[in-house]
């Protein structure tokens, strides 16, 4: 399975995995499309990251690749949140920035 990769303008790590358009239907596809429409507003706008074979042997960084895959495939795509935990919001501003 072939598969295209898009950020998101409103929130970092966020990723949009859409099966890849053929050589036909690249030119004006939209991946937003895929969405939900209350999933589309919160992605704002996408800007292409990569394209990527998926099979059951790769390894993705941070999603299971079969799970990417299943999705694509019943939904039409998957879709990647941010981590959690990487920062804390209640953590206490360094020294040199505090009241900055």
């Amino acid at each position: 399975m072939y598969c295209s990769i898009y950020k998101s303008s409103k929130k970092d790590e966020m990723y949009l995995y859409v099966a890849r358009p053929s050589e036909d239907q690249a030119e004006g596809f939209d991946p937003l499309l895929a969405l939900p429409e209350p999933l589309r507003a919160a992605f704002g706008r996408v800007t292409f990251v990569m394209d990527l074979e998926l099979h059951a042997e790769r390894k993705l960084a941070r999603v299971n690749v079969l799970h990417v895959m299943d999705s694509i495939q019943t939904q039409g795509f998957f879709l990647q949140m941010p981590p959690e935990g990487l920062i804390d919001p209640n953590a206490v501003a360094p020294e040199g920035l505090r009241g900055a």
